[in-house]
């Protein structure tokens, strides 16, 4: 029965082979999207496991091992947005371990950069970069340490002495192979946790599974009224159902088995593509990271074909009860309100978070708790929508006397299944769309909106008010060198106040700012140079200024500090706190300012109002490359969906139209119908499903983060206008086909 059922697959003409490959095309991109996807977590997976030996640091390591400690210092830096990595390291005698990557640990004067590092630092001037590492380059990273091709990272070599007084400097007996069980805050790798890796393959897979699933079945429908006709045939002569699915089932697997060679052609040729998309938001993949395991590999040879087949079974289960069922069609039972049920669980699933108002501690129980949730609602609009269609159609039935209208919406009230099926694929894409905007858009302005305006994003900053003090005194030439550096506008010496001199006055910018502490004095000569912090009274020469006003890197121009009664000569013995300095916003200005304080303090931080927002918008760049990835995969695939969809309904009812032809209806109306059959679900299940999506994302934001939905911006509107009138577009360009394929000799019976 197998050997006759390829037989018939392949001996059917054009038509059949032109059906075997639509879905076989359908199979290789779900399958070329589903690899990419697999080897994609693999590769964030081995990422992640290149970058623990940073956490060798950590405190709640217990290893211990005969040999040399080695002084270890893991501590960020920054450079024109981009986030370094340095690892100060001190041997205490030669057998010290040696971190991956290095053949032998740098001595005090050298230092080891990755690839990418060590190229700009040949590129750019070295008293913007290059002058913070002390001594030579002596070696580039192996890739065994590196997270990617564009890793920023430097191993220094120091003296013990160097590295003891900085904090977090630890000594340590063994390289870290594997994440701590605790970080205490001393964790240094920007790995993705495995927690958050769960989400992202659940929430990718999930979101690209849907479309690639419907493609498939779309695709395994093509010619359904054809090979239901030839199945209703067999079984007059004698076939048994169990034969006929058999026969049905073969033709899909076999398309569905080419597709699948095909799919691993396609994953080949996407892999180095792939390679330079940073699906976490951070860099590129090493291209040997992107590989599949044998589970993997096996689970989609053999579990796509048999997908496929099933799908066939379904969507051809007809024939199977009555040989006469094909010629004896009868209007299909109408769907019923239950279909709603599935669409209202899933919301109700994620709403009992807000109500209770807790969320699971863990990443893997909020993945549990709420990837079910957003997976019931996109069951529940697929399952819905047949039902929704039915009763838009017999809404607007009782509304309209036009003839196209009439037919198509008739049409569509008796069996809505068909006139949803078509559009199902993009209902899913808007809402997958729908959501990831509206949930990233809000992330991005509760969090995204980072501190600072235009005066202080030109701020350098050495220290802050809540670090030890820098110095007893600063140095006056370090001053000077500072002031002279071109661009520079100004630099404030913020002091430690020990007695308490002065008001305490505290300006609050945020309802969770720190309650005040003994106010910092600044001299207001020097005050004067850095206006957007506030101002002296007139005729005062120290001021008490709140160290925080500084330190959070928001402006106060406005703000009058009170005088402090203490004269700058004494002001200027005092311990330094942090040095500010204001510079044009240059490139240029901000990088050889933060070298020359880096070089000064190397063990307190240099900051700028862009370093605050790196590490941020490295996260939020996460889940916005993951919208991307989501919307760039959804929307062509529900687009092929519509075209298929479309083409496959006019193929199976040319004979009716034929008729209709025949007996003097214009080719203008029946094309009407078509458009209207395809438009109007689409529509009304859009407008379902962009609903249903705001709601469960406010849901979502709500216990998840505590934050209210923001609406989407202009952008999102006019991407989804955008999108409906590409699917628009999509069902006008197949109606050229009406006419081809219904003429006169479509209407002959056999």
């Amino acid at each position: 029965m197998i050997a006759f059922a390829l037989r018939l697959a392949v001996s059917g003409g054009r038509e059949a082979l032109a059906r075997l490959a639509m879905i076989a095309a359908a199979v290789a991109v779900g399958v070329g999207l589903l690899l990419s996807t697999f080897a994609s977590m693999n590769a964030v997976e081995r990422t992640n496991q290149r970058q623990v030996w940073l956490d060798t640091g950590a405190a709640s390591r217990t290893e211990q091992a005969s040999t040399h400690p080695l002084w270890w210092w893991p501590h960020g830096d920054y450079y024109d947005g981009k986030s370094l990595t340095e690892v100060d390291v001190a041997a205490t005698g030669p057998a010290s371990p040696v971190p991956p990557g290095l053949t032998r640990l740098p001595a005090p004067g050298e230092y080891y950069a990755s690839p990418a590092l060590a190229k700009l630092i040949r590129d750019t001037p070295a008293d913007q970069l290059g002058d913070r590492f002390p001594g030579r380059l002596t070696g580039t990273i192996g890739d065994a340490a590196l997270a990617s091709p564009d890793s920023l990272i430097a191993v220094i070599g120091r003296t013990p002495a160097q590295i003891k007084g900085a904090p977090g400097a630890r000594a340590v007996t063994t390289i870290a192979s594997t994440r701590p069980p605790t970080c205490d805050n001393a964790c240094w790798d920007k790995a993705v946790r495995g927690d958050a890796l769960t989400l992202i393959s659940s929430v990718v897979a999930g979101a690209l599974i849907f479309p690639v699933l419907i493609f498939i079945a779309t695709a395994t429908r093509l010619s359904a009224a054809t090979r239901e006709q030839r199945y209703a045939a067999m079984r007059l002569v004698g076939a048994t159902p169990r034969q006929v699915s058999v026969i049905s089932a073969v033709e899909s697997a076999l398309a569905a088995a080419v597709g699948t060679v095909v799919g691993f052609g396609l994953y080949a040729a996407l892999r180095p593509l792939v390679a330079t998309v940073p699906l976490t938001g951070q860099q590129r993949f090493f291209l040997a990271d992107l590989t599949l395991s044998a589970p993997q590999a096996l689970g989609v040879v053999v579990g796509v074909p048999v997908a496929a087949a099933i799908a066939a079974r379904l969507a051809l289960r007809r024939v199977t009860v009555s040989p006469l069922g094909v010629s004896r069609r009868v209007t299909p039972r109408p769907p019923r309100a239950w279909r709603l049920i599935p669409l209202l669980a899933g919301l109700a699933e994620l709403a009992y978070f807000v109500f209770v108002g807790r969320r699971p501690a863990t990443g893997n129980g909020q993945t549990a708790a709420y990837l079910p949730g957003f997976v019931v609602v996109m069951l529940g609009l697929v399952i819905a929508g047949p039902y929704l269609t039915m009763i838009v159609a017999r809404a607007v039935a009782r509304r309209t006397r036009r003839p196209a209208t009439l037919i198509a919406v008739r049409r569509l009230a008796d069996d809505p299944k068909a006139g949803f099926r078509a559009v199902s694929g993009l209902v899913l894409a808007l809402f997958v769309t729908t959501a990831t905007v509206s949930i990233i858009g809000t992330i991005n302005d509760y969090r995204g909106t980072l501190g600072g305006d235009r005066q202080t994003r030109t701020v350098v900053e050495a220290g802050s008010d809540g670090q030890a003090p820098l110095a007893g005194a600063i140095p006056a030439r370090l001053l000077t060198e500072v002031r002279a550096i071109p661009g520079v506008r100004g630099a404030a010496v913020v002091h430690s106040n020990p007695d308490g001199i002065g008001k305490v006055v505290h300006r609050r910018v945020h309802p969770g700012d720190p309650p005040p502490q003994a106010p910092a004095l600044v001299t207001c000569s020097d005050l004067a140079q850095t206006p957007m912090v506030g101002r002296c009274p007139a005729g005062a020469g120290v001021a008490a200024v709140d160290s925080y006003a500084f330190g959070s890197l928001q402006s106060h121009p406005s703000l009058p500090w009170p005088a402090a009664e203490i004269s700058t000569a004494a002001v200027a013995k005092l311990p330094v706190q942090l040095v500010y300095v204001a510079t044009d916003g240059s490139t240029a200005a901000m990088e050889r300012v933060r070298t020359v304080l880096t070089t000064a303090y190397p063990h307190q931080q240099v900051r700028t109002v862009g370093d605050w927002g790196t590490d941020l918008q490295q996260e939020l760049a996460g889940w916005r490359q993951l919208a991307d990835v989501v919307l760039l995969t959804t929307l062509p695939i529900a687009g092929c969906s519509l075209a298929v969809s479309v083409v496959a309904g006019l193929s199976d009812r040319r004979r009716p139209f034929a008729l209709l032809r025949l007996t003097g209806a214009p080719l203008r109306l029946l094309q009407r119908v078509i458009g209207l059959e395809s438009t109007l679900p689409l529509l009304a299940v859009a407008a379902i499903s962009i609903g249903a999506a705001f709601a469960a994302s406010a849901l979502f934001l709500k216990s998840q983060m505590r934050y209210d939905l923001v609406s989407p911006g202009v952008a999102y509107y006019a991407l989804v206008a955008a999108g409906l009138v590409a699917s628009l577009g999509i069902i006008a360009s197949t109606l050229p086909l009406l006419k081809r394929i219904t003429g006169p000799e479509a209407a002959r019976n056999g």
